[in-house]
């Protein structure tokens, strides 16, 4: 039995008058796309993914697409965490994110997590088009398994172009069925919620540097192309990851790690 195949789009544009309007917002099956304020910035368009049914299940093929043309601001959350469950097909699900943003325009991703379920396999891949004038806020949580049950396997994948330069281009595989040493000091060591931070933004951390931030969650920071940061980050949990990825400040510049 083959699963669901659905696609959403999201695009925005300046409106001439310091703001952002939306042009293009449609989703699909069980991608739904909801208008909303934007919490802190009046000129800025923020849209929520909102789960219409129970996806992704094994054999779904999920893809959500972004665009911010110049001069445009979006914010793009979530009303729920995206839950990776098995199907009735025994394939892989695939999600799949397309996330453009053009010079002088400005994207904040900031959904709430993927939760790979026990039984689930999950493959993420994220690919980032961004022009060297934008500005960027990409968050990505990840947790294995809920409460008290296994975990699920996720395999995720980000691409980041910078222009014409690949910047960035990096892979996990973890959960159960990946391959042996997933869980092990030099991944996981035993911690089930990992998350990126990819930004344009200053950046502060606990640590960096594959420092110890606690005894709970350890955390790195890495430039990448012009003025871009990624903070990894893995953790017990989604409060204490959440805590070691610190939002960035809203210039533009250099880590800062305390």
């Amino acid at each position: 039995m083959s699963g669901v195949t659905a696609v959403a789009r999201i695009r925005v544009t300046a409106d001439g008058s310091g703001g952002t309007a939306l042009r293009e917002l449609t989703g699909e099956g069980p991608l739904a796309l909801r208008r909303s304020r934007h919490p802190d910035d009046a000129g800025a368009a923020h849209v929520v993914l909102v789960g219409a049914m129970a996806a992704p299940l094994g054999g779904d093929r999920l893809r959500v697409e972004v665009v911010v043309e110049p001069g445009a601001r979006l914010l793009v959350t979530s009303a729920a965490a995206t839950l990776s469950l098995p199907g009735r097909d025994p394939a892989p699900a695939h999600y799949d994110l397309d996330l453009t943003v053009a010079g002088d325009a400005e994207l904040s991703w900031r959904p709430e997590p993927v939760i790979a379920a026990a039984g689930s396999e999950l493959r993420l891949w994220t690919r980032v088009h961004l022009d060297p004038h934008a500005q960027l806020l990409f968050r990505e949580e990840q947790v294995l398994g809920r409460h008290d049950e296994p975990p699920g396997r996720l395999t995720s994948r980000l691409t980041v172009r910078q222009g014409d330069r690949l910047v960035l281009d990096q892979s996990t595989d973890v959960g159960t069925g990946a391959p042996p040493g997933w869980d092990g000091p030099a991944v996981l060591a035993g911690r089930r919620t990992l998350g990126q931070l990819l930004t344009t933004h200053a950046v502060t951390c606990e640590a960096s540097g594959g420092t110890s931030v606690g005894a709970s969650a350890e955390a790195a920071a890495f430039r990448l192309g012009e003025g871009l940061t990624l903070l990894t980050a893995v953790a017990p949990d989604i409060p204490a990851l959440r805590a070691t990825m610190a939002a960035p400040s809203p210039a533009p510049g250099s880590v800062v790690v305390s």
